[in-house]
């Protein structure tokens, strides 16, 4: 359940941001995310922030291929030496994908540090 609400939640956000910001905004999306629901394991933060990410830009660049004919997606794929359109969309979710795993990673992460340095009590 904690995987889905970070899934859902790093999507919404990530689209959001990514209206207004660079390609890079859904790696602080996914950090945000990732601190802020610090329960989930380490590598199911960083699956969950992988996976929206990826369904975002796949889904994203799916929609802009069935939009525009496909015509733009032959082109890079000729230049890319790619054989299927398909192959390339899906190199372009994982592209976006693999930073955003690692920023959801990067907050989970931190956000254990900060709850242990937390509990930790120092006496003089």
């Amino acid at each position: 359940m904690k995987f889905l609400i970070q899934l859902l939640l790093t999507i919404i956000t990530s689209w959001l941001l990514q209206s207004f910001l660079p390609w890079w905004s859904a790696v602080i999306a996914a950090f945000i995310i990732g601190l802020l629901l610090s329960g989930n394991k380490g590598i199911s933060s960083f699956f969950a922030g992988f996976s929206a990410i990826f369904l975002l830009w796949f889904g994203y660049a799916l929609v802009i291929d069935i939009n525009s004919q496909s015509i733009l997606t032959e082109k890079i794929a000729s230049i890319l030496t790619v054989n299927n359109k398909y192959i390339l969309i899906m190199i372009t979710g994982v592209i976006g994908a693999l930073p955003a795993g690692f920023g959801a990673l990067t907050g989970n992460r931190l956000a254990r540090l900060l709850k242990k340095e937390k509990n930790t009590e120092h006496y003089s």
